[in-house]
């Protein structure tokens, strides 16, 4: 079994991994003619596994298994195989090969397991693309919103209506649902954070999911002058502002965290290098984005409350003018703690003890959660971080993390 798992992950990443954009890393699109070709490559090794293969009005596809009680609610497992841009090698794409290499094990070993195992390949997990969170996962639960599929993709400016059409998908029959009826589901997927790797732990179980209440479009305006005519009384400069208001909630959210809480702060594109912009003036624009993050909803309201206050003291002591845009949210989520158990006990005989860690970054496992269904993660040991080309994974940690599920979800009823 363990051949079969490590082989199967090896071959899926290599194969997916192969479709990207010119570099440096990777860059699949949501709803990209190179995200469906990524879905093709499951599918083909899918069907070379005797599975059963479809997708839904979204375009989402699902490979399943049958199992021993084929009335059961079934095992949904897997990830996504898009990207933000000049991503890494295993965000998304090492969840996808490890649901395969689980199902690999089970065809290729004659074991059939309890219910039926569906290897979930979602669309458009990424929302650097769409403003819109979970798309593909909210889609196959029937939880898209007519008004999302108006929004538009940032690199064509065409909407998601018009990019799923693209890719042989239904957005009105998404809207239509009823969507998926809850179940399990289970995704495999690198930290992005340094917590395992710094602790030499293959992988933890994850307990939940930051919300997170963002500004993708937020804007400065102040007043263009001379560097070195203007003086500084008189000056509205759109730099300073932004630098005030960095300052301001690095302070409030050191303030947070030592009160217990959790929260996370990252104004993530900083914009003042327009052709309007130069060495000899004092910036009057400065474009800008905010994502804040918590697994408390009272936490984030209270540094969107406390964001705008600060912003009023910064307009009137600078003299600038502050336009948010508009406000997307995700909601925090808790995971299934008794299918984390189950997880946990698996591990153990094999000579695991996974700790329980919460996910600062939005999953496909939130979606699922919130629709109701019995949805966790297992989090893999990453280095150099993720969402860039650095993005590190051992496939034997990946491999480790298959056996546990594979451990977990084995038939007992079956002879050894």
């Amino acid at each position: 079994m363990t051949h079969v798992i490590d082989e199967t992950i090896d071959r899926l990443l290599t194969r997916i991994n192969a479709l990207s954009l010119p570099g440096p890393g990777y860059t699949r699109p949501s709803y990209s003619p190179l995200e469906s070709q990524a879905h093709a490559i499951v599918a083909e090794e899918a069907e070379a596994l005797g599975l059963e293969v479809t997708r839904d009005a979204g375009m989402n596809l699902f490979a399943r298994l049958p199992g021993r009680d084929r009335a059961a609610p079934p095992l949904y497992i897997g990830s996504h195989v898009d990207t933000v841009p000049f991503g890494g090698a295993y965000d998304g794409a090492a969840g996808v090969a490890g649901a395969m290499a689980l199902v690999a094990a089970f065809v290729k070993s004659g074991e059939t397991p309890p219910v039926d195992i569906v290897v979930t390949v979602t669309r458009a997990e990424e929302s650097v693309w769409f403003p819109v969170s979970y798309i593909g996962s909210r889609a196959a639960l029937g939880r898209l919103k007519p008004e999302e599929m108006e929004a538009v993709r940032c690199d064509t400016g065409r909407t998601l209506a018009d990019h799923m059409r693209d890719e042989g998908a239904d957005p009105e029959a998404v809207l239509r649902g009823p969507g998926l009826a809850p179940a399990q589901f289970i995704e495999l997927h690198i930290e992005q954070g340094p917590v395992l790797f710094d602790a030499d732990e293959p992988f933890a179980i994850v307990k939940g999911v930051r919300g997170g209440l963002r500004y993708r479009t937020a804007r400065i305006e102040g007043t263009w002058a001379h560097s070195g005519g203007a003086p500084r009384e008189t000056r509205a400069d759109a730099v300073f502002a932004l630098a005030d208001l960095v300052t301001g909630l690095d302070r409030v959210w050191g303030e947070v965290l030592a009160g217990g809480q959790d929260l996370a702060v990252t104004f993530g594109r900083v914009d003042a290098a327009t052709e309007e912009h130069a060495f000899a003036k004092v910036p009057g624009l400065c474009d800008f984005c905010l994502d804040l993050r918590s697994d408390d909803v009272a936490v984030l309201e209270r540094m969107d409350a406390e964001l705008k206050a600060q912003i009023a003291a910064i307009e009137a002591a600078r003299g600038v003018r502050f336009a948010l845009g508009a406000q997307s949210r995700s909601q925090p989520s808790p995971l299934s703690a008794a299918l984390g158990d189950r997880l946990a006990e698996a591990a153990a005989p094999l000579g695991h003890a996974p700790r329980r860690i919460l996910s600062g970054g939005g999953h496909d496992a939130a979606a699922f959660a919130q629709a109701g269904w019995d949805s966790v993660m297992v989090f893999l040991r990453n280095w150099d971080g993720s969402h860039n080309p650095a993005e590190g994974m051992d496939p034997a940690d990946l491999g480790q993390a298959v056996r546990m599920v594979h451990a977990a979800f084995a038939d007992r009823q079956a002879p050894r």
